[in-house]
């Protein structure tokens, strides 16, 4: 493995480091599909992004804290930037686009946390605005993404996974800015060798399908976010870092469409009586209308990543057809 990447070791540590913090997420059996559900949504933010988040804050020194952190994100991220900063009595600046989930936004704002709403065409504004608070105000700045900690942190869930479910062949997993699935690659990889880790991402943000197939990192066209309910996939392109361990430990990357989404939540709902988010909801829609693409699997796992939904949108998977 690239000594650019994060190692099993790092893994390790963060689940000593973040233990107690973050919730020990059980496999679900998703009824009448053949397939067990990583419920992520059962974190106290509804969401894996708090394992990251509290492995970056705990790394940080006693002065590093004391200045507080900053952090861009449309949702998740910044839930658990939050969440992980007031247990620890940190200041924290979240920066958002004013068209992230209201229920996010709210969220966000409930655990103590400096909303700053800025407008921009696409995520990278919020992530330059964030850089130059970063560097004004003497905040230390969390990428989503982008950043060591952050990756082995989210690498927990996969630690968890293959201990839970050793003869797991197959692992999909949602791929935004590719922080999740560059964790569990490591983790799984290393612990699991034969099984396959496949990412999902929507059609119309399928950056990092394009990427792994080409070889170089590719970004979506302008507005694409938009075509998307998926809002915690939507990203530009995948960061260098992530990048390099996509390349290196992921097998495949499958997209899918709205429709596939709505029907995988609504599905989730019944079958496993869990909410997802439509971008936790993704591996569940490859998993039920792309299992030619996936390849042979007798144990195969689907992270849901997130149930931090919208009631409307919630309600619109609910009621549709079976």
């Amino acid at each position: 493995m690239s000594e650019r990447l994060v190692t099993l070791a790092d893994v390790e540590a963060a689940r000593e480091r973040i233990a107690g913090r973050v919730l020990r997420t059980p496999l679900v059996e998703l009824r009448g599909t053949g397939l067990r559900l990583k419920a992520e949504s059962l974190q106290p933010i509804g969401a894996f992004k708090l394992r990251g988040a509290f492995n970056a804050l705990l790394s940080l020194t006693a002065e590093e804290r004391s200045r507080g952190v900053i952090a861009d994100s449309s949702g998740n991220h910044a839930q658990a930037v939050a969440y992980a900063a007031r247990a620890l009595e940190m200041r924290a600046v979240i920066v958002m686009p004013p068209d992230a989930s209201t229920v996010k936004i709210e969220a966000t704002r409930g655990l103590g946390a400096e909303v700053d709403l800025v407008e921009g065409d696409d995520r990278a504004t919020q992530a330059r605005v964030a850089a130059k608070r970063a560097a004004d105000e003497g905040l230390v700045l969390v990428p989503p993404f982008e950043h060591r900690d952050v990756i082995a942190g989210q690498g927990t869930l996969g630690l968890e996974l293959v201990q839970d479910a050793p003869e797991v062949d197959l692992v999909l997993v949602p791929v935004s800015g590719g922080g999740l699935i560059s964790g569990v690659a490591v983790a799984v990889k290393s612990l699991a060798p034969g099984a396959r880790v496949v990412g999902v991402e929507p059609e119309a943000v399928d950056d990092a399908r394009r990427s792994l197939r080409s070889g170089s990192i590719e970004s979506n066209p302008a507005g694409a976010e938009k075509l998307t309910e998926a809002d915690g996939l939507r990203v530009n392109r995948v960061g260098e870092l992530t990048f390099a361990h996509i390349r290196e430990l992921v097998d495949d990357i499958v997209t899918v469409s709205e429709d596939e989404i709505l029907d995988a939540m609504r599905t989730i709902a019944r079958g496993a009586r869990l909410v997802s988010e439509p971008s936790g909801a993704v591996t569940t829609a490859a998993w039920l209308h792309h299992r030619d693409e996936l390849g042979d699997a007798q144990a195969p796992v689907a992270v849901l990543s997130g149930g931090n939904v919208e009631p409307a949108l919630l309600k619109q998977a609910l009621s549709g057809s079976s």
